[in-house]
């Protein structure tokens, strides 16, 4: 999963530039695991698989930090915890063409799961389940994609 396929029609600006979906996606960890969604079968990318958190940047007019606001208003969203006031730090970002032919740049983060929160599946049309995984575990794992594992192993040298 990494560069755009040729078979995929660009997307295009009124102007005729280039346009991309803008995806974030965000690795929580606490006590040497790390928070992972299950991927709802309705999903048209990569269905039932295992996936950080995350989502798309909306349109929402201009404004600044809006990597680690989309980050933050995705795990709200998906697993409802508030991420207000915790560090996320830049992992890595790829260029990808999802299942359904949409080119994407894909933006991940990782930070520490608050100690009181409580990741629950707050968006079941997204998230069919929650999984907690250590590096190893999601690297044996069969429904865990090769670019998920690449970004938790380079997550996990943070």
């Amino acid at each position: 999963m990494t560069g755009f396929t040729d078979s995929a029609a660009p997307c295009r600006t009124r102007r005729g530039r280039l346009a991309f979906v803008v995806n974030v996606e965000v690795f929580l960890h606490r006590d040497g695991r790390w928070l992972l969604i299950r991927r709802s079968a309705r999903e048209d990318h990569a269905p039932g698989l295992l996936s950080g958190v995350g989502g798309k940047v909306e349109p929402a007019g201009d404004g600044d930090d809006v990597l680690a606001e989309t980050a933050r208003r995705e795990v709200a969203e998906e697993v409802g915890v508030d991420l207000t006031g915790v560090t996320l730090s830049y992992v890595e970002s790829r260029a990808f063409t999802t299942d359904d032919g949409d080119p994407v740049v894909n933006v991940v983060f990782a930070g520490p799961l608050p100690a009181e929160a409580e990741p629950a599946v707050a968006s079941p049309e997204e998230v069919a389940g929650l999984v907690w995984v250590t590096l190893a575990e999601a690297e044996a794992d069969a429904t865990c994609p090769p670019w998920i594992r690449g970004s938790l192993r380079q997550a996990s040298t943070w």
